[in-house]
């Protein structure tokens, strides 16, 4: 496996003609999975608005966003975040996905470690979640690589970007058994 040197990188990092790019790159398989992220961001003036947007929410601590770059050509090739926070309960809800060209080579399994430890650690939450569809078999291992459990099937959850209602996978993992 070729080892890539990537970082995380905050959302003031990142200019949003590279995000573009990453979301333009991979918009055909990005289409069912992350249709609200594609469908903001179908021109550079609403990628910017977009992110934008995120800067709002990241800094009313609605959510978190983190992007991954090569740092050896300091490219965007992915992007993950905390969303669906529930202070009440102490949970939130993870997402994910990796540039086409970087798949099967561990970068996002560990970013999604990296994100677990600040969960559990420094925004305290409890419980920690992944939604994957029950055809996306990359997610769901990604979720098992980080000792997540499938709890169950949540049926007709989510609204694919051809508007069919998807079952899903609902992964969870406790700090408990991060913890172990």
């Amino acid at each position: 496996m070729e080892l890539i040197n990537w970082k995380l990188d905050k959302i003031e990092n990142i200019h949003f003609e590279e995000f573009f790019n990453l979301i333009d790159r991979n918009k055909e398989r990005l289409k069912n999975t992350f249709p609200v992220t594609l469908s903001h961001c179908l021109n550079l003036e609403a990628t910017m608005d977009f992110l934008k947007f995120n800067a709002v929410k990241e800094n009313n601590k609605e959510n978190y966003f983190f992007y991954i770059k090569n740092v050896e050509t300091n490219v965007l090739i992915g992007y993950l975040g905390i969303k669906s926070i529930d202070d009440k309960v102490s949970k939130c809800e993870l997402f994910y996905f990796i540039d086409k060209d970087f798949e099967g080579k561990g970068i996002i399994s560990k970013a999604v470690s990296d994100v677990v430890d600040l969960c559990f650690n420094e925004l305290k939450m409890n419980k920690i979640f992944i939604c994957t569809s029950k055809i996306n078999f990359g997610s769901q291992q990604i979720a098992l690589k980080n000792k997540f459990i499938l709890e169950g099937t949540l049926r007709q959850e989510f609204k694919n970007g051809e508007g069919v209602l998807e079952d899903i996978n609902y992964y969870g993992l406790l700090k408990s058994d991060y913890e172990r």
